[in-house]
């Protein structure tokens, strides 16, 4: 068992809102490595749903590429894409309760979830051990607390134990105790399986747990997180969005002074009005 790679250049998403077309990703390019769990940041409508949601063949790419493992996802059809859901990508929706059927048992759940994949799959029992329900198997939905309802949404998202989980908000909602609950469950699926995850969230504590994060603003690749610190990433167009809490600092029309020194080490140096004057 192995995670699936993503890999995206130039992806866009035009979507239509009140006789206007509206890109919600413009030109989106990013690798995520097979069994890498990364986060997606970003104010609300900044297109991180979007990009999750793409990944899933849930919507169609308006323009670029969009590869997920041997999948390439602009030239699948709606029936291919069925199959790649059924078997490979696994996705959890915003709000756990749109991922389960209320009058199900958790293992009914997870067992209703296999039925569209093919080959060998987990047992549902060992599905639920490994996001820590063993013991709620068929305990009923509505006695479940909040936190297990939503690890019972990971459990049917991870049902196939697939190559890649979307998982949107996976975390929100919930108490802090609740919150890390879920997202250790989520660790340990990775550790144990190798599965790629991909997840939106909007808790800056969650993010500060991850290893990488892509924070996306207004349909771009803003800057990009690893194990607490945050770099800007340079563009497939060699264009350099700066992270916010930099761009924040400079005012619209700052020029910067691009040097490398002899190290090889480039090296951004605001021009003040003085030099420009000199």
């Amino acid at each position: 068992m192995s995670g699936l790679a993503i890999s995206t250049s130039g992806l866009v998403h035009i979507y239509r809102s009140q006789g206007h077309d509206v890109a919600a990703l413009s030109g989106i390019g990013i690798t995520v490595g097979p069994g890498e769990i990364v986060g997606l940041l970003g104010p609300s409508g900044a297109g991180k749903s979007t990009l999750l949601q793409l990944c899933g063949g849930l919507l169609t790419p308006s323009a670029g590429r969009l590869q997920v493992g041997e999948h390439n996802l602009t030239t699948m059809t709606d029936a291919e894409l069925d199959r790649m859901r059924a078997q490979d990508v696994g996705i959890v929706l915003q709000g756990a309760a749109r991922n389960l059927v209320p009058y199900l048992t958790p293992v009914d759940n997870v067992r209703y979830a296999q039925q569209a994949a093919s080959g060998s799959l987990p047992a549902p029992e060992d599905v639920l051990d490994l996001v820590g329900l063993a013991d709620h198997a068929r305990t009923p939905l509505p006695a479940l607390t909040p936190g297990q309802i939503q690890l019972c949404a990971v459990a049917v998202g991870i049902a196939t134990y697939p190559g890649l989980l979307l998982a949107d908000e996976p975390t929100s909602q919930l108490d802090h105790r609740a919150r890390d609950e879920v997202l250790a469950a989520i660790e340990i699926v990775n550790a144990q399986t190798g599965m790629t995850v991909l997840l939106v969230t909007h808790d800056p504590e969650v993010a500060a747990m991850l290893p990488r994060t892509v924070t996306i603003r207004d349909g771009r690749i803003a800057s990009e997180g690893r194990s607490g610190e945050e770099f800007a990433v340079v563009a497939t167009d060699g264009s350099l969005p700066l992270p916010p809490h930099v761009a924040q600092l400079l005012s619209p029309g700052t020029l910067l002074r691009v040097t490398t020194t002899d190290d090889g080490d480039v090296r951004l140096h605001p021009v003040r009005q003085e030099d420009e004057q000199a």
